[in-house]
Parts: C-alpha cells; structure tokens; sequence
C-alpha cells in the first residue's frame, strides 16, 4: 500500500511560498476517503463544526507545516499553539532530511542492490544479485537449501513490498534460478526469513521489524532518535498506513513502553494483540543489545546519509538489517509517543 504521504514530489523553493506548494501537494495526493472518515469522527468527537475545522487545518498547514491528515493524526483539535509546534509534519521532515541526506547521496539506500553490496556484513538471510549467482554457484545452491523452503525475488527500485514475489525453491535450480531473474527483471533473490519465535508468537502474518531511526551528530557519533516495534495485523506487510500497529520500544531496555497504537486516528490503542491476544505492552524485544550495536555500527559506515530510518528483522541466528530509509516515516516516529518530537532534530 502506498504510504499516505511520500516526500519525493516536494518542491521546496526556500522561501515564503514554499508552503503553498506543499499545500498543493497535500491536495493532489489526499486519501479523500480516508479524509472525510477523520472529519467526520473528529467533528463529532469535539463538537465542532466542518467548517471551523477546515479552517483550523488550512491553517495548520502554513504555520505548522504539516498535511492536511497529520492535523488530525497529531491530534491537533486537542492541542495548544505551543503543543503545535512540537509536532514534525510531512513539510518540516521533508526539509530536515533533504539536508541530512542529499538527493545525489541516497541512491545507495534506495537501490536494493547497491544497498546489499554496501552493507550486506549486516544481513543474516542469504541475499545475493545475478552476478553473484553466476559467479558464485555455492551461493545459488545454498538459497535454494534454505529452511523456509522459499526465496523472494526483487526490484532493485521496489518500495513498500512492490516488485516482489515469492517462490517454492523445488521449483528451481541453480541455472534456472537466473535464468527466471532475467525473464523478470528480479535484481535480488534472497532467503524467505524465518522470524525469531517469540516474534512470530506476537503476530505470524507478517515478517515484524524493528524501526531503528539515526542520526549523525556534529562529532560524526550515533544518536538514537526512537526505536519502535512494527506490529502486523492479520496483514502480509507490517507497515503503519496498511493498517498494522506501532509501539515505542525502551532504548535501554528493548522492553516496549506502552500501548500500540494505529494511524487511523478512529481505532483506539491496544495492549493485547487484537489477533493473537499476546501482551504488547511490557513485550521484551529479543537480542536487545545486538540490535543497537549493529545499528550503531551500519550508521557509521557511510556517513554521507546522516538520518536513517533503518529496519531490522530478528530471527534465531539474531538481528539483521532488511534496509535503510532516509525519508522515514514521522507517523511511526511520534504517534506511539503521543507527542511532537521536533526538538530531537537538533542539526535544523
């Protein structure tokens, strides 16, 4: 599904205006659905009307830099000028991480082959692209021997779970392996991961990852700006806009903190599974410490992008990384902690 809002057709012009453009961004890319549905809750909620409403939106979006859902997603209609201003919205991140990552920099976290050859020392599945299958024949032999009994194929360009497909591995061999790649254009192959079991225990429909988030300091150190717990609901994907669960991880601890919640601002948060009815509130998440360590490590190694949203998958062999994001979510960012969190970016 694709995200609610993604930033790569912003035009910032670096002045006054540039709101206005944003503004109609916003518009030309609004889930109207999804719209009307927070209006409507949102109007009954608080007893006030659409109209004053809409006007309180259209002006959030110029003072506060935010789209249009994100004033109902932060709760805005309860907030005070000063709670407002916390908030990071799509306008604000948009910014921030166009200076901490520059286009001509990012192609190494948004090419999933160039992102595999660059930090591959951190994957714990097999993972491996066409030249690799030819040139490294063990390589293909043990893909197709892996435990789960399937592989996944991929785009290098892929975003949010397009251009994959998965496959029984009986149906191939070492040479047809490449030969299926080419036919389809499929850049990657890699292992089906087998997730750590107390993971699976909280939610088996989907492979649920850790959002690790990063940013370089001005002494080039690692600081953590959040750690959450993405949380699938009876759903193939663990993302937050197709419906899933996030909740804040403790970065000391790796115990999560509190309630899940979901981005549709109508369902409330929960502390049990809805599915599986395991705790989440309190829930421990496995190899704590390596996580934060192999992170720590993969945010040093190419310093070039300097605020990564980095998603790490657990299995029993411990953590590895599934990919980078440098324009990761502020959803997933700040509404498990049911505050904004602009002050943490401290570099704009």
């Amino acid at each position: 599904m694709k995200p609610l809002q993604t930033h790569t057709k912003l035009k910032p012009t670096g002045n006054k205006f540039s709101r206005v453009f944003y503004l109609g961004y916003y518009l030309k890319e609004l889930d109207r659905i999804k719209f009307q549905k927070f209006l409507e809750f949102t109007s009954e909620k608080t007893g006030k009307g659409k109209t004053e409403l809409l006007s309180d939106i259209l002006s959030s979006v110029f003072k506060y830099n935010i789209s249009i859902l994100e004033y109902f997603q932060f709760h805005f209609y309860d907030l005070s000028d000063k709670e407002r201003r916390e908030w990071a919205g799509t306008g604000h991140m948009y910014e921030y991480q166009l200076r901490m990552n520059p286009k001509e920099k990012r192609k190494i976290l948004d090419d999933k082959t160039l992102f595999y050859r660059n930090f591959g020392e951190f994957f714990v599945h097999a993972v491996a692209d066409q030249k690799d299958l030819v040139v490294k024949p063990e390589l293909a032999e043990k893909i197709l021997s892996n435990p789960s009994g399937k592989i996944v194929f991929k785009a290098a360009a892929g975003k949010c779970g397009a251009e994959v497909e998965i496959r029984k591995t009986s149906e191939f061999n070492p040479k047809s392996l490449v030969e299926f790649m080419q036919d389809h254009d499929y850049d990657l192959v890699e292992e089906f991961i087998i997730q750590h079991s107390e993971i699976n225990r909280m939610s088996p429909s989907a492979v649920n990852t850790i959002r690790m988030i990063t940013e370089l300091n001005e002494e080039g150190e690692v600081e953590l700006l959040g750690c959450r717990f993405r949380i699938s609901v009876d759903s193939h994907v663990d993302n937050m806009a197709a419906g899933n669960l996030a909740a804040t991880i403790d970065e000391k601890t790796g115990r999560v903190t509190g309630k899940a919640v979901y981005s549709d601002i109508t369902k409330p948060d929960v502390e049990y599974h809805p599915v599986t009815n395991v705790r989440i509130t309190g829930f421990q998440i496995p190899y704590w410490d390596e996580i934060v360590e192999m992170v720590k490590r993969a945010a040093k190694k190419h310093p070039q992008n300097r605020s990564i949203g980095w998603d790490v998958v657990l299995t029993e062999k411990g953590p590895g990384l599934i990919e980078g994001n440098h324009d990761w979510c502020k959803l997933l960012w700040q509404l498990p902690e049911k505050k904004g969190m602009k002050s943490k970016l401290k570099l704009v």
